[in-house]
């Protein structure tokens, strides 16, 4: 039987993080995978879906290529190329998280692994299992796409994020149940080529975790792009007629909508990946599908440790690594503090971008705070001007009374790369006046935070 330091299931950006850092700090480490390294962040979520919203951008660009004085004719879609440079785009870096793993002299088991009452991995790979052990196993199997009863998903008209990515056909018609940073990624990708998208949203607003200007801003951007949008509305059934998907969609007002589409995608959620694992076999304890950990990942097991999808917090690719690397430095005996949850950034790639961080302006009230807020919209800014794209802003919150920066929003062209001055402006407890102080270049877009910050405090020069 073979023996480990560290075990890590999963190789994800949680498990292969995890499983790098490990061996960075000395320790024989293996990382079991039973599909592709990467995992679903690689080879399904974050990186391929960013190749398809590069595509629909470009497409967008040379379909108002006259805005920028330049003849385009015949411009056209090809949408079997896009796919496949989308899955080229994952295959790539797939390949890249196996070149790490040998740099890196780290185990890689291929298969299903299972833990046992001894403490012991049994891997049942596709011709035989066999069983290995470790001092300190990270369970790091992530989450896929949730159903509900009233859209059981069949992986062909009505699917998930997956399926979403390597249709095989464009539909013509779809429904997206589901407006958080899945379902308005798909929306916007979809109607750029010229799919009929309808957006359905059980809560008043789309974006719900966005501050409330963010949400209003990309629901009026949205429909302006052609994306129809229902909020305060429930999907009730669906049905599969033939080639087609009948749903029953309930409106704010009580009525019941009858619509027809192509497919139907289901992006109401995640489900956390903590079945088959035995964890029943160690009792290791879940609550509400998630694994419950210690603030450096601990199980209630000795020896086992679980991050990312399946433990409470953000399911977010950047937080998985760095909780893994928080639980592998802790092991390591390394003086480590626990991650900062409230200073986490989110991020959303649709057209035009949303990224935040900290408290929304209703939280930060409902917090109790004496708050100061500043915005800044694009439409000011010389270089989101001269790019063609000026819509969006940014906003900011502080505490009156100490200058804490409470919270940064934002919604635009590339804000995705801006927000980090905002994440680290609060780590290190920056007040308004510093930021205010810190000469930003000109001309470029992230002067917007700056102007944002001297809104808040009637400092502005540029409104």
């Amino acid at each position: 039987m073979d023996k480990y330091d560290v075990i890590v299931i999963g190789s994800g950006p949680g498990g292969y993080v995890t499983a790098i850092r490990a061996s960075q700090l000395g320790f024989n480490t293996a990382i079991v995978e039973k599909e592709s390294l990467g995992g679903v962040c690689l080879n399904w979520g974050c990186i391929p879906t960013k190749a398809l919203l590069k595509s629909a951008e470009v497409y967008n660009y040379l379909k108002k290529s006259e805005d920028y004085g330049i003849s385009a004719e015949n411009v056209s879609s090809d949408f079997d190329k896009v796919i496949n440079r989308s899955r080229s785009v994952a295959d790539t870096m797939s390949k890249g998280v196996n070149f790490l793993m040998k740099k890196n002299k780290i185990t890689v088991i291929k298969g299903h692994a299972t833990i046992n009452s001894d403490k012991t991995i049994t891997i049942q790979d596709k011709i035989d299992s066999y069983i290995i052990s470790g001092s300190h196993v990270i369970i790091a199997t992530g989450a896929r796409s949730r159903e509900i009863n009233s859209l059981v998903q069949n992986g062909k008209n009505i699917i998930g994020y997956r399926e979403a990515m390597t249709l095989e056909k464009q539909p013509k018609d779809l429904i997206i149940v589901g407006s958080g940073a899945i379902g308005v990624e798909f929306a916007y990708f979809y109607n750029s080529l010229g799919t009929n998208v309808t957006l359905v949203e059980y809560l008043p607003k789309i974006a719900p975790l966005e501050d409330d200007d963010i949400s209003k801003e990309l629901q009026k951007i949205l429909k302006k792009q052609g994306v129809k949008i229902m909020t305060s509305s429930e999907l009730i059934d669906s049905e599969v007629i033939k080639d087609q998907v009948d749903v029953k969609i309930k409106d704010p007002d009580g009525e019941i909508i009858n619509m027809t589409a192509d497919v139907v995608l289901s992006a109401v959620g995640i489900k956390s990946n903590i079945e088959d694992l035995g964890l029943e076999n160690l009792d290791i304890k879940t609550e509400k599908d998630k694994i419950l950990v210690d603030d450096f990942y601990k199980t209630n097991v000795d020896g086992f440790y679980a991050i990312g999808d399946v433990v409470q917090g953000p399911a977010l690719a950047h937080v998985a690594s760095a909780e893994g690397i928080t639980c592998v430095e802790k092991i390591k005996g390394m003086s480590v503090n626990p991650l900062d949850y409230g200073n986490i950034p989110g991020c959303t790639y649709c057209k035009p971008e949303i990224a935040s961080v900290g408290l929304t302006e209703k939280q930060a009230v409902e917090n109790g705070f004496d708050i100061k807020v500043g915005k800044f919209p694009f439409t000011a800014s010389g270089k989101a001007q001269s790019s063609g794209n000026s819509e969006g802003f940014v906003k900011v919150i502080f505490d009156s009374k100490y200058g804490e920066w409470l919270g940064c929003h934002m919604i635009g062209s590339n804000v995705t790369e801006m927000i980090s001055e905002a994440v680290v402006g609060r780590k290190l407890e920056t007040t308004g006046h510093e930021i205010l102080k810190a000469v930003h270049p000109h001309p470029t877009l992230s002067e917007a935070v700056m102007e944002a910050v001297a809104d808040a405090y009637d400092e502005v020069i540029h409104l």
